[in-house]
């Protein structure tokens, strides 16, 4: 894989950020973000065990993807305040994405803003993803193609970013918004995945305070090199074609694979796996 550092700044203005990263769809993270925001002094694993250790929050790993697992079924729960401890005395595999911070702890609400970077930001769903050290993502885009704010807090994560444009070297599962699960994009093996050694990205780091803007439908994995949290703000894909990919997605894709796990059970799952294979061995083998 070739990848260059995502760029950096300490501050940026609404106008520099539209002009030099929104339109054309790059991304950059910004160093010192505030914003007036009390979520910066205030956010850490004491504070969010304060607020809502009580809540039972929805648990994910790393296991691979079984087609009796429904949409976003999360593959165990836990007591917040119980997690926290777990995640503060040893490694775990066990993440929290897409919480939605505003439904599950409103109080949570008076610590940001929504900030104008030129784009109007969706303001019903502002949701948090908690990691333990060394657990990861699976390489994604979000099903919606949308602008991502990424917003840091506590600990330490790595990022790799691609663009829509380099599909044809991720092994892109068909029917799906991930790659091939058994790819570790942190230290991938390029015997086993060949294609991967075109692929053309993106990587950084992130700090507690740092925000990373994602554009529209850069797949993304993240992997925490300690036990932390962030919080992502979004705003709808602006590109006409992105805004249709994101229906077909939402409306149809989603769907069909569900209704195909049923109908199937797990060889629809294994034969998008192998398919994934098949199609990006198959392109790399053409002569351009």
């Amino acid at each position: 894989m070739k990848l260059v550092e995502i760029p950096r700044v300490k501050r940026i203005s609404k106008q520099d950020f539209l002009k030099d990263y929104l339109k054309p769809q790059l991304p950059v993270v910004i160093e010192e973000f505030n914003g007036d925001w009390a979520a910066h002094s205030k956010w850490s694993f004491a504070y969010m065990k304060e607020v809502a250790g009580d809540k039972i929050v929805p648990l994910y790993d790393d296991r691979p993807v079984h087609h009796e697992d429904g949409f976003n079924e999360p593959h165990a729960q836990m007591k917040m305040s119980e997690y926290i401890d777990l995640l503060k005395s040893e490694p775990t595999k066990f993440r929290i994405f897409l919480w939605n911070i505003l439904k599950e702890v409103p109080v949570l609400q008076k610590d940001f803003s929504y900030p104008d970077f030129g784009i109007r930001l969706l303001k019903g769903v502002p949701m948090l993803f908690f990691g333990g050290e060394n657990s990861h993502t699976f390489m994604h885009y979000d099903i919606d193609l949308a602008n991502i704010f990424h917003f840091h807090f506590e600990g330490e994560k790595e990022c790799v970013l691609f663009p829509q444009s380099e599909n044809k070297h991720l092994y892109k599962v068909p029917y799906s918004i991930i790659t091939h699960e058994s790819i570790d994009f942190s230290n991938p093996d390029f015997e086993k995945w060949p294609a991967l050694k075109n692929a053309n990205g993106f990587k950084t780091g992130l700090k507690h305070g740092e925000v990373l803007y994602i554009p529209e439908g850069y797949w993304h994995y993240m992997k925490y090199k300690t036990a932390g949290f962030s919080m992502s703000l979004r705003a709808l894909a602006r590109n006409p074609f992105n805004f249709a990919h994101a229906a077909y997605n939402i409306f149809i894709m989603r769907h069909f694979d569900v209704l195909m796990r049923k109908l199937k059970g797990q060889r629809w799952i294994d034969w998008k796996n192998e398919k994934a294979i098949f199609r990006t061995n198959k392109l790399i083998s053409q002569k351009p």
